[in-house]
């Protein structure tokens, strides 16, 4: 894959009716603390609590050092690594103590066209 290359995100919102749903277009390289922000964004949010992205057993957000067990540096993870390292393709975030939601990336990335 080229650094151009892009990844369609679908992001719904958990147990939310009427359903809410996003679609957006992110470059595979994006680092993960700044795909939390486009996620932030995409929902109208104001980043104001902690989060986690989880793929399978795994999660990225913002470490604390007084806990060892905490997620691993979201700023020093790319979402391209996760889709090949962790192998997942659907992937959660969770925003501490209050909602929960999913974001799926499509499996047929392609490439973005310069313009």
């Amino acid at each position: 894959m080229t650094a151009a290359t892009i990844a369609h995100l679908r992001i719904k919102l958990d147990d939310v009716e009427p359903a809410v749903l996003r679609r957006v277009q992110v470059p595979v390289t994006i680092r993960l603390d700044r795909l939390h922000l486009v996620l932030q964004a995409a929902l109208g949010w104001t980043n104001s609590h902690l989060y986690e992205i989880r793929a399978r057993d795994v999660g990225w957000g913002m470490p604390d050092p007084d806990f060892g067990d905490g997620p691993l540096d979201a700023s020093k993870s790319r979402l391209i690594d996760v889709l090949e390292d962790v192998g997942a393709r659907s992937l959660k975030c969770n925003r501490c103590g209050r909602d929960t939601y999913e974001f799926r990336a499509r499996a047929g990335m392609m490439a973005a066209v310069p313009g």
